[in-house]
């Protein structure tokens, strides 16, 4: 017979670890609603062209409101002002109880250096979706450390050439729509399925990130890479740090954007950077799909970082759906 003070010793682990259960789970904020306002801010390379009006009618047509914030028309050499004044009115945005999301205008470089200037304590407390891909991805990694989902997609310079179907994706994803993709077979691709949370963005700024307290967990997640204008043997050094420092070990499954426009040197490299990825990761065990629609392409389809999803890679189709 148990005595009071086994069960009350019960009743205490039963909580702390359906506690730990519940914060292990990401927090994803609210869903947009129409007549919800979204904020367009630089948090890296200076955006000063009156180049917004495609994305402003956009966010209109969806039935929403948007604020033009303070860093936008900002001119300090390639960024957005100074890092005070982009981290300023990014911190106003995710302050401000009326702004639903915020919209990086631009990839390029910069938001690492006003990442630590940004108190995200009301942010904790009134989660709000941060929308943006490239550069962007310190702010994805940064609060996917906090417990925060986040959305990887077009950014406001993007929207003119974006295709019809990339701008849906973005909308269901802000507005709670089911999404999910089928991508036709890839011939490296390696077979099987996972289930995790989605993480990763562009593999330049997750290899920054390594060693920081913005650092990337892998660990039981489906991982997602792209990339843009990087020498192949960069790709293979970036790739080589991400395995040393364990990022694959625990890993439930590889999502492969779009690699594009790579460069080599002199004497060549000798792989391709789908055949470098493929090399670092042979002696794993989860699957890979390849060349799926997301990063610096055209076609540069929404997806959800810190949401479950299932990924499966058939020799016909993969599939990667989001809970």
């Amino acid at each position: 017979m148990k005595t009071p003070k086994t069960i009350g010793t019960l009743f205490l682990l039963i909580f702390l670890v359906s506690n730990s259960q519940a914060k292990s789970n990401m927090i994803q904020p609210p869903h947009l609603k129409k007549g919800d306002t979204i904020a367009i801010v630089a948090t890296a390379r200076k955006n000063i062209d009156d180049n917004l009006k495609p994305s402003i009618n956009l966010a209109k047509s969806w039935g929403l409101e948007v604020v033009v914030g303070k860093s936008i028309g900002l001119d300090n050499h390639q960024l957005a002002g100074t890092d005070e004044e982009r981290a300023a009115d990014f911190q106003n945005m995710i302050d401000n109880p009326n702004i639903k999301a915020i919209w990086c205008v631009r990839g390029g470089y910069g938001t690492a250096r006003m990442i630590d200037l940004v108190d995200f304590s009301k942010f904790e407390q009134d989660p709000k979706w941060i929308i943006g891909f490239s550069d962007v991805t310190v702010l994805h990694s940064h609060l996917n450390k906090l417990g925060f989902a986040t959305i990887h997609g077009i950014m406001p310079v993007n929207v003119e050439k974006a295709s019809a179907e990339t701008e849906e994706t973005l909308r269901k994803a802000l507005f709670g729509e089911p999404l999910s993709y089928i991508v036709p077979c890839e011939n490296e691709n390696k077979l099987g399925s996972a289930e995790g949370e989605l993480v990763g963005g562009n593999l330049s700024i997750l290899y920054s990130l390594m060693g920081s307290k913005s650092q990337i967990d892998c660990k039981g997640k489906i991982l997602f890479l792209e990339d843009l204008d990087e020498y192949l043997y960069h790709v293979d050094r970036m790739m080589l740090s991400l395995k040393r420092c364990g990022c694959f070990d625990g890993l439930k499954g590889l999502v492969v954007g779009s690699f594009t426009k790579m460069h080599d040197n002199e004497i060549p490299w000798g792989k391709t950077a789908h055949q470098i990825i493929a090399d670092i990761t042979k002696n794993y065990d989860f699957p890979i799909v390849y060349n799926f629609p997301a990063g610096h392409i055209h076609n540069n389809n929404t997806l959800l970082f810190g949401k479950k999803a299932t990924l499966d890679v058939d020799d016909k189709y993969s599939i990667l759906k989001f809970e």
